[in-house]
């Protein structure tokens, strides 16, 4: 009963909250060229680095939190609006306040204490539909709130180190941030991997721990096949595929059957591989689209200057084998798309949807000016594919009819025309510690030590490749699957921390030490919030107690950790 008070307490008061925020909590703005000296460093303004940097400021240090472009909260304020949780009851602290508070503001509240409902499909996983500019706006308020110093547009060109111990920031622009402690919260691992801690953008290989689903992989429901069945009302087929992950055998060649044609584009090159083996590659990136049928608030979609439809023969190619198969297409097969609210959606991915297998490939180790021609070649990538299905007389006419009624909401992501800010980054370098998780902690074979959090999402990972296998073209690497039944597992401390010799004021909470199938379990937002306060938790008290953060006393973070609302074991200690 408090809880409900308050939670709808906050919704009457949030609005009165952001106004009074922007009077007693002006800018912050740091010189061009200036230094900037605090006690806790947050390189990354995701949603955890928000996290960890309200959870630093709130534990009484003074707190930087730098980020490289212009927007606070990664992808759950930059389209991410179905927002996937797992189990509900695993998830606490300040990740807990923060989508409380959000959904408060529509009048509503969440039950945490309440299990997911899975209602008729996998059991992976409740979702939070909001609006990513309500998100952006609350991310802005709890910084602003806690007094933490924002640094935007800084993009990170060296760092200095004294020995095992980063010293200070050097940024593009001539600023520079000088911290006792640093917490990295990018996608990508970039402030790690310029600190020299060890890392990996590969598939470990099934035999280097012992996995199932690591390296190259071939999952059999997405085999290349005829014969699906008719989804369902709400788009499943009986077991909870969707009809957004129908795989078809294609012809991969630009002239049917013949080979010396080439391939055509959207097929990757490259050979299928060894199942198991180790590989490069990391999971498919896309833009998750915030898209609205309100014609007074919508922005046409348009397509790219350099649309042609011949780039999409294999997504007219998947049509004629769907129609063939009886399907009675509409929008869904090519996109998930799931209701905000004020008339908006959130698109997902489907078999021929956002994602653009292989651009990602070269993202995590690009630097900036890179990655925003990468960004470019996906989002027009996705522009033309809109075009193609609200136009072409290819694709069946309930399709186009269905697309034709969306559009950019012109009142989300204002200063891009609509679009979203953030390339969805499912995957980027993954830390190699002494620690490492890996699916034998997902599964529950091994349960992790010294938790700070707990994951629960089930093993989700986007294609790698789609390629040419036994004359068809077959996703590869692509992985939907549980966790064998086990339910919310521990996230070790260990797995934040680097090598001792490498970085000893370093925590990691995103790019953290785990193998590639287990970080497609953990790298749900909600929980790389979770990571990320404790990561500032431990940093604070490493600082307090003057020790690197290897060392921190476990007993002592555990305790702050509880005292904080986090959810360490399951079921929950709170619970007992």
């Amino acid at each position: 009963m408090m809880q409900r008070y308050f939670i709808s307490l906050i919704a009457l008061l949030w609005p009165l909250a952001v106004v009074k925020a922007a009077e007693t909590q002006p800018a912050r703005p740091v010189a061009v060229g200036a230094s900037v000296e605090v006690d806790v460093c947050v390189y990354g303004g995701t949603s955890g680095g928000v996290t960890a940097a309200v959870q630093a400021a709130r534990m009484g240090t003074r707190v930087a939190l730098v980020e490289p472009g212009r927007h606070l909260g990664g992808m759950t304020s930059g389209g991410l609006s179905a927002v996937d949780i797992g189990e509900p009851r695993s998830v606490g602290g300040l990740a807990r306040e923060y989508f409380s508070r959000l959904v408060a503001s529509y009048g509503k509240e969440l039950a945490w204490d309440q299990p997911f409902q899975r209602k008729n499909g996998p059991a992976t996983g409740g979702a939070y539909s909001i609006e990513p500019r309500v998100a952006e706006q609350l991310f802005d308020l709890m910084a602003a709130e806690a007094g933490v110093i924002v640094l935007r547009d800084s993009q990170l060109q060296s760092v200095v180190k004294h020995g095992p111990r980063l010293v200070e920031l050097q940024l593009a622009d001539g600023r520079k941030v000088r911290a006792k402690m640093f917490v990295d919260t990018t996608y990508e691992g970039d402030l790690m991997a310029a600190a020299g801690v060890s890392y990996t953008v590969m598939r470990e290989g099934n035999a280097k721990y012992g996995e199932k689903y690591n390296g190259i992989y071939y999952d059999s429901k997405y085999k290349p096949r005829t014969g699906h069945k008719q989804p369902g009302a709400n788009g499943r087929v009986q077991g909870g595929q969707g009809a957004w992950d129908r795989d078809f055998p294609l012809d991969p060649y630009r002239v049917k059957g013949d080979p010396s044609s080439g391939l055509l584009p959207l097929v990757n090159e490259g050979e299928p591989g060894t199942p198991g083996e180790p590989a490069p590659g990391i999971q498919a990136y896309c833009y998750r689209l915030c898209l609205t049928t309100d014609k007074a608030n919508m922005i046409p979609l348009s397509p790219p200057a350099d649309y042609d439809p011949a780039n999409y023969e294999l997504v007219a190619r998947f049509i004629e084998a769907c129609l063939a198969n009886g399907d009675d297409m509409d929008l869904r097969w090519f996109s998930k798309h799931d209701p905000l609210p004020n008339n908006k959606w959130d698109f997902n991915t489907a078999t021929f949807g956002g994602n653009l297998p292989g651009a990602s490939w070269e993202w995590p180790e690009a630097n900036y000016s890179r990655r925003r021609e990468i960004a470019a070649e996906i989002e027009n990538f996705h522009r033309g594919l809109l075009h193609f299905l609200a136009t072409d007389p290819r694709v069946p006419a309930k399709v186009r009819d269905e697309m034709q009624r969306f559009g950019l909401p012109a009142d989300e992501f204002t200063d891009n025309g609509g679009w979203p800010h953030q390339v969805y980054v499912r995957e980027g370098r993954r830390m190699t510690s002494d620690f490492v998780m890996t699916e034998h902690h997902t599964y529950g074979r091994e349960i992790s030590p010294k938790s700070v959090g707990l994951g629960s999402y089930g093993t989700d990972s986007h294609e790698i490749r789609r390629i040419v296998r036994a004359g068809v073209v077959t996703r590869e690497g692509k992985i939907a699957a549980g966790r064998g039944g086990f339910g919310p597992y521990q996230i070790g401390y260990d797995a934040l921390t680097p090598k001792r010799q490498e970085c000893e004021n370093l925590l990691v909470p995103f790019a953290l030490s785990a193998s590639h199938t287990a970080f497609a379990s953990i790298r749900m937002e909600p929980v790389l919030m979770v990571t990320s306060q404790s990561a500032a938790t431990a940093a604070c008290l490493a600082m307090e107690a003057e020790v690197c953060v290897q060392d921190v006393e476990y007993g002592q973070l555990q305790a702050r950790l509880l005292a904080d609302g986090q959810i360490l074991e399951w079921p929950p200690q709170q619970a007992k």
